[in-house]
């Protein structure tokens, strides 16, 4: 039998071999031409420019004053309404109708309905109730009148104040029947 010495020393005459046996090895596959990595490290400084072009020259900042000119007016300041006499203007003796509470986007024209040769719209406001008007009344918050009802629309004339003037002015707008 053999000793336990003897066996240590073939165990590390053993690992001795196999070490020298794979640097032999590693050294033969890594020298002589080189991998493509080193030739495109080698290559790769001759594709570069020389010279970075410099930054373009900062002009210097020169502020301009607002309306300089005095044609705008000046948006942080309100601007009084200049009514004329003798123009178009809104009633607003009369007492309010139910339905000029409303904003003419929150109405739906539902249906319309004829008694004694009268046409009668039928609007559906956002608490749920169903009210009904006829030409003549008024409705939404411009002082809206209606002038007509079809059966796939009413037909309003609003009267509004003009933002640039402040003159009264009328616009046209509709409700369409929703089905």
């Amino acid at each position: 039998m053999m000793s336990a010495n003897f066996m240590t020393k073939f165990n590390s005459l053993l690992k001795l071999v196999l070490i020298t046996v794979l640097g032999v090895y590693l050294v033969a596959c890594s020298g002589g031409k080189g991998d493509d990595l080193d030739k495109f490290m080698a290559s790769a400084a001759n594709d570069m420019s020389k010279g970075v072009e410099p930054l373009p020259e900062v002009l210097p900042y020169s502020p301009l004053q607002y309306n300089a000119d005095g044609v705008l007016t000046d948006p942080f300041r309100a601007r009084k309404a200049t009514s004329k006499s003798g123009g178009l203007q809104p009633n607003t003796n009369r007492p309010k109708e139910a339905l000029e509470a409303y904003p003419l986007e929150s109405l739906k024209y539902v249906g319309s309905m004829s008694k004694r040769k009268l046409t009668y719209a039928l609007i559906k406001t956002p608490d749920n109730t169903i009210q009904q008007i006829k030409v003549g009344n008024y409705i939404g918050p411009n002082f809206g009148l209606v002038t007509q009802i079809n059966e796939s629309d009413i037909a309003i004339k609003e009267i509004v104040q003009d933002d640039l003037t402040g003159d009264w002015v009328e616009r046209n707008a509709s409700i369409n029947l929703q089905e």
